[in-house]
């Protein structure tokens, strides 16, 4: 496995640990991080959505799908911007930006990797 795939495998088994926190039991991950608990029905489907992207990265590194690598990079790099200006604009808590740079250091990483 490349150092490429590497990265977006790992990406991949946060997606699954995040997804799976949000869909089974997703008020302990939403207070242990310090957002409000809920009783709504999206974050449990956030947490699907997060688990079936998961498996997307997970099968694209398995599989040496370079161009995808590339295009998560990217995708990923973008998410503490939007993170930042929804904070910015009183819309999300400070928090979220914790989310934010975390997939940008992943992208960082996966941009690295494909670099060597």
């Amino acid at each position: 496995m490349s150092k490429a795939a590497r990265s977006v495998l790992v990406f991949g088994i946060y997606l699954v640990v995040i997804g799976c926190g949000f869909l089974a039991m997703p008020n302990t991950p939403l207070a242990l991080l310090g957002f409000p608990t809920t009783s709504e029905p999206w974050i449990r489907v956030v947490g699907l959505l997060l688990l079936i992207l998961a498996y997307y990265y997970i099968q694209a590194a398995r599989s040496e799908m370079k161009p995808f690598f590339r295009w998560t990079v990217h995708g990923r790099s973008s998410v503490i911007v939007c993170f930042i200006i929804l904070v910015l604009l009183g819309l999300a808590q400070p928090m979220l930006i914790g989310f934010g740079v975390i997939d940008l250091l992943a992208a960082v990483w996966t941009d690295r990797a494909l670099r060597d």
